[in-house]
């Protein structure tokens, strides 16, 4: 299997290639760029330089138009074989077969998508076999279309597990006469793909018999954009150690763990953070993964509020959770990071429209947010900011989902009656 693995070793320059369009304007475009250029750095390859063209849509054959695609290729070549040579060219949306094929004939250079570049951080990322295998199925299932541009010769013998040449469908007794390389390949990726979701379901089978097992205890999930602090949070209130980093998908695993508030339990799960044009194939086999989300009592949504597009990640990660199923579920809105937030005051006399920039944050809590309520909180989980307000409000909600949910707990019922009688 031909991964599109950056080195760690060494950095990479690399140049990112955005279009602006007619649903997608400049400064859009320069947003979804920041985002890729921190995939990019969390992949390890530092960016050097942006291409970005006007056009109605993604031109079919080469995405941008051949003069732009000439000028990134005069600039590839004038810097070939010197210590600032282009190690890559990562474009912001997914390139089809005839794309990549094109591209590559041009720049003669290692090109990767917004979807490539996602896959080897997840795999990067990836510790455990359970999402070791989900990364290698959409791997697969990115593969498979364009193998004609990623011809390669794996593993002719089919047999064996964990390479990109085992797997049922690669044996050589079940090979035709003449078959291509290409072909050949193809059956293999079958085959090894029929075996991952083998294991998945497997997978899936046990972790299903675990969440059974966990007793009767309310169940609260992290849910939000990546790179947003849910790991960060989740340290806080049960006391762990998740590895949180600012990178985005620093958490691919789901991670479970108790939580009691004052003498109330509660299982507290951080799951994978959700990111724009997130890819298709990816969603598909990491829903395992996301079954922490569809089974939770409570979602927490973690937003950061210092973040210039927060709201437009809202829209995604509530998007997200409508396709799986969980957008009617009990939420509370966390707006995180409060300690980072800044904006640019305005002159007295300047009667433009307030922005997000130049709106200060209690401004922004008299705005749409004052209709959530007792549902959202502003707290910076870093500083530790309103962490303690936090815990009181989880408590009363998952102590009143405890009494829906497990009417004959005694104890659980007369608190609940307490603290709604105060």
């Amino acid at each position: 299997m031909k991964e599109f693995v950056i080195s760690t070793t060494k950095k990479e320059t690399a140049i990112l290639v955005g279009l602006i369009t007619s649903t997608q304007n400049e400064r859009k475009t320069n947003e979804y760029l920041d985002e890729l250029e921190f995939l990019a750095q969390t992949a390890g390859a530092e960016v050097v330089k942006r291409f970005t063209q006007r056009i109605d849509h993604p031109h079919p054959v080469t995405y941008v138009g051949t003069g732009k695609l000439a000028e990134i290729a005069e600039y590839v070549n004038m810097l070939k074989d010197s210590d600032d040579e282009i190690g890559m060219v990562i474009f912001d949306d997914e390139l089809s077969a005839k794309q990549l094929r094109n591209i590559e004939k041009e720049l003669k250079i290692k090109i990767l998508d917004r979807t490539s570049l996602i896959l080897d951080i997840f795999a990067m990322r990836a510790q455990t076999a359970h999402a070791k295998v989900q990364v290698e199925l959409a791997q697969y299932k990115y593969m498979l279309p364009r193998l004609q541009r990623l011809w390669t010769h794996l593993e002719r013998q089919g047999g064996g597990s964990g390479g990109a040449g085992g797997g049922k469908g690669g044996s050589v007794g079940l090979r035709g006469p003449g078959e291509t390389q290409l072909e050949m390949d193809r059956r293999i990726i079958l085959g090894r793909m029929s075996l991952l979701k083998e294991q998945l379901a497997q997978i899936d089978r046990q972790k299903s018999i675990q969440r059974k097992n966990r007793g009767r205890l309310i169940r609260v999930a992290l849910v939000g954009y990546t790179n947003v602090g849910k790991s960060t949070l989740m340290n806080l209130l049960a006391k762990s150690e998740v590895f949180a980093e600012n990178k985005l998908f620093a958490t691919l695993d789901t991670t479970v763990r108790k939580v009691i508030i004052e003498n109330l339990p509660f299982l507290l799960s951080d799951t994978v953070g959700f990111i724009r044009k997130l890819p298709t194939d990816l969603v598909e086999s990491f829903k395992s993964t996301l079954d922490e989300v569809r089974e939770a009592d409570l979602l927490l949504h973690v937003v950061d509020v210092s973040h210039p597009e927060f709201e437009e990640q809202i829209e995604v990660v509530e998007k997200t959770l409508a396709d799986l199923k969980c957008g009617d579920k009990p939420m509370m809105v966390i707006f995180n990071k409060i300690d980072a937030f800044t904006y640019v005051q305005k002159e007295e006399d300047d009667l433009t429209p307030k922005t997000r920039e130049n709106i200060t944050l209690d401004e922004l809590k008299e705005t749409w947010m004052s209709r959530l309520a007792d549902n959202c909180l502003f707290i910076s989980a870093r500083e530790k900011q309103n962490i303690e307000d936090l815990k009181e409000i989880l408590y009363k909600k998952v102590c009143e989902l405890h009494v829906q949910k497990y009417p004959y707990n005694d104890f659980l019922y007369q608190t609940y009656e307490e603290e709604v009688n105060d």
